[in-house]
């Protein structure tokens, strides 16, 4: 699919439409990029019209040097859905994507029609200061830089399930589910990295960040999927969000890490389609 640019929010963004259909906005990650949903985009695209992009500060979008805020991502999807002339959709956002959509759809809420969060946050937990994460997150990026596999195994820790990273380390070259390689999942972290800059300017938004007192607002159809080994997000954390949504579905993926939107994609897919399509 070819990329394409909008002029958005004072910036470009950077986005993909995959498929026909009912529109769904696809909300990736911290540092990564719109080919996250490398697992979800080929199956649901069969059904929906999938609209995937990078945000501000990541991938081919621009990346202002201002640190930003929760309220310039949410703006940066309304104005994207304007230029796309979509007048409501479907949105999954992963991790950070999940933060970003639960403020998009309490600023927008006439612009959304079902929601899904996966291994998400309402808010940052206490004694979890930005700088730890900044630091974090650097010191990968330099990895990344000075030896990409090493990197990405390093990664992988807190990423997959330890049963899961066995087979991935027996067959870097096997397609999973025939949608995703650990050879081509490096290439994907190589390729268009964040800058150091990039990422102080991501972890700034997390300081702004709290829906968590206001998620009872949330009336939306909602599809909560946590996974049962996250070590980034706990189980917990889900399952508080389940507890605020009023109108909340909740799944536990069952030996799954953090990335268990591609260590499991077939049990994700199936899901998210089944409660989408409902």
């Amino acid at each position: 699919m070819v990329e394409k640019f909008a002029d958005v929010n004072g910036i470009k963004i950077c986005y993909e439409i995959h498929g026909n259909g009912y529109p769904v906005v696809l909300i990736h990650g911290f540092g990564s990029k719109k080919e996250s949903f490398m697992a979800q985009i080929p199956v649901l695209s069969q059904k929906f019209k999938i609209i995937s992009f990078d945000n501000r500060g990541a991938g081919k979008s621009d990346s202002p040097d201002i640190p930003y805020t929760m309220e310039m991502f949410t703006d940066d999807i309304k104005d994207l859905l304007d230029f796309l002339n979509i007048e409501k959709a479907h949105c999954i956002g992963f991790s950070l994507g999940g933060t970003i959509l639960q403020n998009f759809v309490l600023k927008y809420p006439e612009r959304v029609n079902k929601l899904v969060l996966i291994n998400s946050i309402s808010k940052v937990p206490e004694g979890y200061g930005p700088e730890m994460f900044i630091n974090s997150q650097l010191k990968g990026l330099e990895l990344l830089k000075q030896d990409p596999v090493s990197a990405f195994w390093h990664g992988a820790k807190t990423g997959f399930y330890i049963k899961f990273r066995k087979e991935m380390e027996a067959a870097p070259k096997k397609k999973f589910y025939g949608l995703w390689s650990v050879e081509g999942l490096i290439k994907y972290y190589k390729t268009t990295p964040p800058t150091p800059q990039d990422i102080k300017n991501l972890a700034y938004s997390l300081t702004t960040q709290n829906t968590f007192k206001r998620l009872k607002e949330v009336e939306h159809k909602t599809l909560i999927l946590t996974a049962s080994h996250d070590k980034l997000v706990p189980k917990s954390l889900m399952l508080e969000l389940h507890k605020e949504i009023p109108n909340s579905i909740f799944k536990v993926i069952d030996k799954a890490g953090h990335e268990s939107i591609k260590e499991k994609a077939p049990e994700v897919n199936k899901i998210i389609l089944k409660f989408l399509e409902n």
